[in-house]
């Protein structure tokens, strides 16, 4: 299927698979890769070293274009566009809006930047400083996110702008892929989807609580970090809702200082990543140690399998998913659907 996304990155299909912390790592990029769609390396709990280590892995496992996914407000956001750079990776995306000075740098080594987005205006604002492509997430995705539904953001935001428009939010099939083309879209970004594979290293235990789970067991809450994110239902979420401030500041710091001994952070970075989150929200300094430390709460489901423990962020699709394909077998039935649904709306007039 040939759309701007495909050309312009390319892919043999219009489907992404978003950078997702402890998720989207070298197996799970390559077997999207391999597949024909474009897979995005998720760097934000790397160090430089892994990062440029785990590039090399993908480059390794295939020849296709890939991604990584950055961080924009991270201090060394400019170092790991360098490793980009160096390491000839194809596309570039990003959380958060990046600097123009950031898509300047990149697009004068050749690289293609596509940030997410949650807003017409952000998408307005990416794409007047240069930015090649946007994700658009609507609020059915997983992770942080917005409250606009993806039916009404997506047709703003293909209408205010001149690039091509990747929608994300609510797809994880054929027919989706159908209806964002038809909203004008260039291509769809999947995430849950991708987790929910046989390729994805998240640990069974965790993949069968996703399987579980129904549309009203994912949930959104500020109580993680005070932004909204969308997520599984767990006792966790419960107990973070439910805490007074003194111990939700307690667990705060020990979870904290396990990210920064991962992570090789001093404390003056963590907190400095923390307050960067904050989007002047009046966030409690709880608050803004979980904004900085969030990657460790994932990591404890994504990584350990700890469910009990872990955050686990999700889309509302997880409430329809109930199989894991490999990544080959999934982009396959996604475009054989999204063929069906074109030929039976030929047939049809």
């Amino acid at each position: 299927m040939d759309t701007a996304l495909t050309r312009l990155v390319g892919v043999r299909h219009p489907i992404v698979q978003t950078g997702m912390g402890w998720v989207a790592g070298p197996r799970l990029v390559s077997a999207t890769a391999n597949a024909g769609a474009l897979g995005i390396l998720a760097s934000a709990t790397m160090t430089l070293d892994q990062l440029r280590d785990a590039v090399r892995e993908v480059r390794s496992r295939t020849d296709a274009p890939f991604g990584v996914n950055l961080r924009a407000d991270a201090a060394d956001a400019g170092d790991r566009v360098r490793v980009i750079i160096d390491e000839g990776v194809r596309v570039a995306s990003f959380a958060l809006a990046p600097s123009a000075e950031l898509i300047g740098v990149l697009k004068a080594a050749g690289v293609v930047v596509i940030p997410s987005v949650g807003a017409r205006r952000h998408a307005e604002k990416v794409a007047a400083w240069g930015a090649d492509a946007v994700i658009v997430q609507g609020g059915e995705g997983g992770g942080h996110t917005g409250e606009v539904a993806t039916t009404v953001l997506l047709p703003q935001v293909v209408d205010a702008v001149d690039i091509p428009v990747v929608a994300a939010g609510g797809f994880f099939d054929g027919r989706g892929l159908v209806a964002a083309l038809a909203y004008g879209a260039a291509g769809v970004a999947l995430g849950t989807r991708f987790l929910l594979t046989s390729d994805s290293t998240v640990p069974d235990a965790v993949k069968a609580r996703y399987l579980a789970a129904t549309v009203k067991d994912v949930t959104v809450t500020r109580a993680v970090d005070g932004l909204p994110h969308r997520m599984l239902r767990t006792d966790l979420v419960s107990a973070l809702e439910d805490s007074g401030r003194v111990r939700s500041l307690s667990r705060a710091v020990r979870r904290a200082a396990g990210f920064r001994r991962l992570s090789g952070l001093t404390w003056r970075q963590l907190l400095r990543d923390g307050l960067a989150m904050k989007h002047g929200k009046d966030l409690t300094w709880s608050q803004v140690l979980l904004a900085a430390n969030t990657p460790m709460l994932l990591r404890s489901a994504m990584v350990d399998g700890r469910t009990d423990l872990g955050v686990m962020a999700s889309g509302q699709v997880a409430g329809v998913i109930d199989d894991l394909p490999s990544c080959a077998e999934l982009v396959e039935r996604i475009m054989k659907e999204a063929e069906g649904v074109l030929q039976g709306l030929t047939a049809s007039r």
